[in-house]
Formats: structure tokens, sequence, C-alpha cells
């Protein structure tokens, strides 16, 4: 059975170096390091034996002829690996599930056409705690305390266990019933302390 070949890639880079020849004028050594030809052309290579390369990165500087501003901007761009990023939170440009519908529509519209699109593609921001709240007790956003009260008897009136014969799922919807009324509670006996400081 034959051996495998092996490859030396000490012995390919040198023979890769050994075909060519040092960039700097007037040298004949090899060219066995690479050197960025510019800050414009980061990714192209100038190639220096070991005394060229040494001088030329003495000598580069990738700031030269910028002004504070330009440096400024160059170190914020590298800190974040080159790549685009964007404000966060309720004011950054794409604050996840933040969208307003009627701008995606009107965005859509310009981008499409008059024709509607579904509301599935139009997802509107996700729901607040409090309009989870008031939505596992049936009411609207808004709500008032009293009709939040009122709400909240008539359900537990409704989904009791008693008056459900020991229903396991009414037992559930009441105990969901019972932590959004808590909550909405807390939420409003935070908002009087506030109001009263």
């Amino acid at each position: 059975m034959a051996r495998p070949r092996t490859i030396h890639l000490e012995g390919a880079r040198r023979a890769r170096a050994a075909a060519r020849g040092c960039d700097h004028p007037d040298c004949a050594a090899t060219g066995e390091f690479r050197a960025p030809r510019g800050r414009e052309h980061l990714d192209e290579y100038l190639w220096f034996c070991l005394d060229h390369v040494r001088a030329y990165n003495a000598a580069w500087d990738y700031y030269r002829g910028m002004n504070e501003d330009q440096i400024e901007r160059e170190r914020r761009f590298d800190t974040v690996g080159r790549r685009p990023t964007w404000p966060m939170g309720p004011r950054g440009r794409l604050h996840a599930g933040r969208v307003d519908p009627e701008a995606l529509r009107a965005a859509f519209r310009r981008l499409f056409g008059d024709e509607e699109f579904p509301e599935e593609i139009v997802r509107a921001r996700p729901p607040t705690p409090e309009e989870e709240a008031l939505k596992v007790l049936e009411l609207p956003p808004g709500a008032s305390a009293a009709e939040v009260k009122a709400q909240y008897k008539a359900l537990v009136k409704l989904h009791h266990p008693d008056a459900n014969g020991g229903d396991k799922a009414a037992e559930e919807r009441l105990k969901s019933i019972n932590q959004a009324y808590s909550f909405l509670k807390a939420q409003a006996n935070l908002a009087k302390h506030a109001a009263g400081d």
C-alpha cells in the first residue's frame, strides 16, 4: 500500500517566496513577508525581504493624513469589527418588535403600489404586560380601575371551580385571571405612589 504524500507547508511557502522577489526597488532578495499596499488596499500585498519589511512596518501609519474626527470614526468602526451597527432601544432604527404597522403599510405601498398586504406581513409591536393582563380579563387597553375590578369579579364568578363542578380547565383559567388582576392592581398602586411622591 502506498504511503500518502506528505505536504510540507514550509517548503511550499519558501518555494513561492523564492519565485517572488522583494518589492523594494533595487533589492534582489526574495520577498518572503507581506505588507498591505495601503490603507485603501488592506487585502492587496507587497512582498518584502526581512530588512525591507521591518523598514516598511516602522514607517507604516494607518492614520497618516486623517484629521481627529476621521481617526475617531475609524477607531469606532474597528471596535465593531467593521460591521454596520444601529442604535438599540426604543429610539433605535431597528428596535425589535416595535414597528409601527401604519408606517410599514405605507412603505409597502410605496414599494409595491396600492395593493393591500395581509395582516400577518405587517406585524405590530408585542403587547405590553399591562395589555396582556387586560386581554386575560377580556378588557380593551386603557380600561379604568373600576372596569378592571368589575370584570375581575364577573370572571371569578364565571370560572370558579365550585360553579364548574371542579373542572380543571376552569381552575387554570381562574389562576390566570387572578394573576392578571394582581398584576394590574400592583401597577395601579405603583402609579398612585409615584403620583403622590
